[in-house]
């Protein structure tokens, strides 16, 4: 058994090298003020997500990015890195990219299975810890699928930009308490652990491969 399975999770330093973080960090925020001035002008809808979207599930407003090239890119790039040092052999599913700002929270939660084996990068920005909570037992859907959060303090972690956090997603919860700062970016990195049953037919969250928007899962292309 490894040091990760043990654990559930594992803080892997300057994963990144600084100037690609710096550069990630503002490709995306250009991303953001593109994606604005777009909806702005109704080049696009809203609705509209292939350019990324302002109306975020879990943290209301943010503007975030599901399968981002650049950033599906960076999760091919990560893989061999998380599987020397998790000891699994990985299968990429998608990335998923935010700018959180003042005042955000991200709440306590567990993901979904696509997120079984997954990472949050900082990619630069004003510092901004994350919690996790190792005990898989704490947290949880209840029976009519509403979520029950656990009470533990979790572990804190601070990561510099291109530092990650690795845990186990889809087990342990994660969450962040208020904003202070004004702007940071994060991106999540999500894989499968190869070696078990199904993970193969959920390569690249089902999509036909990756940087792909999230409509294309599921879709077959001849």
């Amino acid at each position: 058994m490894t040091q990760f399975d043990k654990d559930n999770y594992m803080i892997i330093k300057k994963a990144l090298e600084p100037d690609i973080a710096e550069f990630l960090f503002n490709y995306f925020m250009l991303k953001r003020q593109v994606t604005k001035t777009f909806i702005d002008t109704k080049y696009i809808s809203p609705f509209n997500f292939d350019y990324g979207n302002f109306g975020d599930v879990q943290v209301p407003n943010s503007f975030s990015v599901y399968g981002d090239t650049a950033m599906e890119t960076l999760l091919l790039k990560t893989q061999s890195i998380m599987e020397k040092q998790t000891g699994l052999n990985l299968i990429p599913t998608y990335s998923y990219a935010r700018v959180y700002e003042s005042g955000d929270v991200l709440h306590r939660h567990k993901d979904r299975y696509s997120c079984e084996i997954s990472t949050t990068m900082n990619i630069g920005g004003d510092p901004w810890p994350i919690f996790v909570e190792p005990d898989i037992e704490k947290g949880g859907e209840n029976d009519d699928g509403t979520y029950n959060p656990g009470n533990t303090d979790g572990k804190k972690v601070v990561l510099e930009p291109g530092d990650m956090l690795v845990y186990k997603g889809h087990n342990c919860e994660h969450w962040r308490e208020p904003f202070e700062g004004q702007d940071c970016v994060q991106v999540f990195l999500h894989y499968n652990n190869a070696d078990m049953t199904g993970a193969e037919t959920n390569m690249y969250d089902t999509r036909p491969h990756l940087g792909l928007p999230s409509y294309f899962k599921g879709i077959k292309i001849d």
